[in-house]
């Protein structure tokens, strides 16, 4: 446990400390070895680094290359054919008529039908299932036809599809112990070629595949925790992933390209007790936000600058298509106002506002890595507003755990989507009927137009009470060799979930 006082950034004014914490490490990229060349060498193959998750289907079974999807959604968050080739839903969207392809077959030559996805959906409806989609009907019309009513929301429409006729003899209690997923038959645009344990898997491009055969010829997923800078700088890997977030693109090895993709609608943030006696004034809540530079954090924990910055709750469609309104600006100067407004003054010239007696002084509790780089920051910014607070760096748990209670001033950790409620009533003290009778608005439709709607009410609630502080969305970021072709940001940036999409440069040409 370690507490910091203010003042711990010592005299390294903002500017200076914005640029080391960017430029950090970064440097160690430029000027490397020209071993990286053997990526080149490899010709039309691709290594990349995978952590398996679970020995089953969401592991080895790498999906978005062994397995297609009913559908897949498109940059704009459009529904988009794959094997169902078209639909119709009912008014309220919860009832699914799939029409699927003809011509999309397993990798050992059968055909993919309709009573594929059925089996599918039953086994994730099943309680043993990670998963656990409870349907009220699904139901083959025809080998090609099948209708499914959901009242939990439309998560299968992207799941994998699995082959009936090789697991339906299997015991689905042991569904992520099957030796098959070590040795999987897909329907996707790769294929089965090997399996070592605790070493990789590699697959080869399937010419069966109904969009044609991919372009890169083979893949390998690299068993591995982390690939470190020297794995991609020695050519051993094509991507690094994971904590590549001390890179920045303009001091890459020019043979590397940086790129960035958000993991969902979760964020980093500050979780505010509203019922503590400094946080109930909602003025003083949306002071605080207005009282730091988020754009000018993003480069202290090497953000990539163009990332949307958020003030509430809002869903990926409304992300991918930039329909999220702007977020509250820096404004040091409204800060100031607005506490002013609530009592707040520095009336004996110390630097700290104090009303009744009482100094604007706390503690916030802060989550592992990067939260004490951003935790710093933040603290530089309210000591400029009158504002002292004080850190204390925890264990993960410790932070989960006291935030459940309820057992915090202020913390630093991440904002899951609109989960930062965490419970009803709110852990965080929030208390605003209007705001919770639309988040249950918003839980109840699958009808995304509706979905939006009212996202945007929640949002505007959020940005005027300030239950929360959104710093910025969490994004994840690959360093790729630049012969891999085909990536961009922030929506086809994972070169696993895109490699049917990819092609390859052997020569590095720009």
């Amino acid at each position: 446990m370690r507490a910091w006082k203010r003042g711990s950034l010592g005299s390294i004014d903002r500017r200076k400390f914005v640029q080391l914490c960017a430029g950090s490490l970064a440097l160690s990229a430029v000027g490397c070895a020209p071993g990286m060349d053997r990526a080149s060498a490899r010709g039309n193959k691709v290594i990349v680094p995978y952590t398996p998750s679970m020995e089953g289907p969401f592991g080895l079974g790498a999906p978005s290359l062994l397995f297609i999807s009913l559908v897949r959604f498109t940059e704009r968050g459009d529904l988009e054919g794959h094997l169902a080739r078209s639909w119709e839903h009912s008014a309220d969207f919860r009832s699914w008529t799939y029409h699927l392809r003809t011509d999309v077959p397993w990798h050992d030559g059968a055909p993919v039908s309709a009573h594929d996805v059925k089996f599918t959906l039953d086994l994730l409806s099943r309680p043993e299932s990670a998963q656990f989609l409870p349907f009220e009907s699904i139901d083959v019309l025809d080998d090609w036809t099948v209708a499914v009513r959901s009242g939990h929301g439309l998560h299968y429409q992207t799941q994998a599809c699995w082959p009936k006729h090789l697991l339906e003899r299997l015991d689905p209690r042991s569904l992520y112990r099957w030796d098959f997923w070590t040795h999987a038959v897909g329907n996707g645009p790769y294929r089965f070629m090997r399996y070592v344990p605790e070493t990789m898997v590699e697959l080869e491009a399937n010419p069966d595949y109904y969009r044609g055969k991919p372009r890169i010829d083979r893949v390998v997923l690299k068993f591995s925790e982390q690939a470190g800078l020297t794995e991609l700088l020695s050519g051993n890997v094509d991507v690094m992933s994971g904590n590549v977030a001390r890179f920045r693109s303009e001091n890459l090895d020019p043979r590397l390209r940086l790129y960035y993709w958000y993991e969902d609608t979760s964020a980093r943030g500050i979780y505010w007790q509203n019922q503590h006696p400094l946080f109930r004034d909602p003025r003083v809540r949306r002071a605080l936000t207005l009282a730091i530079n988020r754009r000018e954090l993003l480069p202290v924990i090497n953000v990539p600058g163009d990332v949307t910055l958020v003030d509430g709750p809002y869903t990926l469609r409304q992300l991918r298509r930039g329909q999220l309104p702007a977020p509250l600006p820096y404004d040091p100067e409204q800060a100031r106002a607005l506490l002013d407004a609530a009592g707040w003054h520095d009336r004996d010239g110390d630097g700290v506002r104090e009303r009744d007696g009482q100094g604007f002084r706390f503690t916030a509790i802060v989550f592992q890595p990067p939260y004490p780089t951003i935790a710093q920051y933040v603290q530089d910014q309210f000591h400029r507003v009158g504002v002292h607070m004080d850190l204390q760096l925890l264990d993960d748990s410790v932070v989960t755990e006291r935030l459940k209670r309820g057992a915090f001033e202020a913390a630093f950790a991440t904002l899951w989507g609109s989960r930062w409620l965490l419970d009803k009533p709110s852990s965080i003290g929030y208390e605003n009927p209007a705001f919770f009778a639309l988040f249950q608005r918003a839980k109840d439709t699958a009808d995304p137009d509706e979905e939006d709607r009212t996202y945007r009410e929640l949002a505007n609630i959020v940005r005027a009470d300030a239950p929360v502080t959104f710093l910025c969305p969490k994004v994840d970021l690959d360093v790729v060799h630049r012969r891999v072709r085909g990536l961009s940001s922030p929506w086809r940036a994972n070169p696993v979930e895109f490699m049917e999409y990819l092609w390859l440069e052997p020569d590095g040409r720009r």
